[in-house]
């Protein structure tokens, strides 16, 4: 009679099922600090070794509620920036230069690189994914443009899209 090694187990597990505390998000199964229940293998194969999880010990649970707590607050932080950002942003007037013909049509166009690269130089940094055009501005004139700083951050700002010096007859 030999005998019976007991097989390998995550502690906290049950036969069926082991309670782990997750890391980081997982698609489908849960955020940053949640509690679930996944098959052994599954906990011990994939979500352990790759740092994803690890076992629900009150230990465990106050290190990664302190790590929430701080990603909160440096979010929270980061929204008041943008908010700030957003007033500036309000209060600014870009002109940009371009060259059009008689009819105030321009021969290019002015887009958000154009726009992005106004408010750069004015020291408000924004990307031209967050400048928000229905389309090229194509003629000279007043546009308002609106800015999606963050999901629930836009502004809206005037954009004065003005003949280049050469139609004012300025150069020579």
């Amino acid at each position: 009679m030999g005998s019976k090694r007991k097989p390998r187990h995550v502690a906290g597990s049950t036969r069926s099922h082991v309670e782990l505390l997750l890391a980081e998000s997982v698609p489908s199964l849960g955020q940053t600090g949640d509690i679930v229940r996944v098959k052994p293998g599954f906990a011990r194969n994939y979500l352990i070794p790759h740092g994803l999880a690890t076992v629900a010990t009150d230990e465990n649970q106050l290190a990664v509620e302190r790590h929430r707590q701080r990603q909160l607050n440096r979010q929270v932080a980061e929204i008041k920036e943008l908010g700030t950002l957003a007033e500036k942003i309000r209060d600014y007037s870009a002109t940009i230069e371009a060259n059009a013909n008689a009819d105030g049509h321009l021969y290019g166009s002015v887009g958000e690189a154009e726009i992005s690269k106004v408010l750069n130089e004015a020291g408000l940094p924004v990307e031209p994914e967050q400048i928000k055009l229905d389309g090229l501005l194509k003629e000279l004139g007043m546009y308002t443009v609106t800015v999606q700083l963050h999901e629930g951050i836009s502004t809206e700002m005037k954009v004065w899209v003005v003949p280049g010096a050469e139609e004012n007859g300025e150069a020579g």
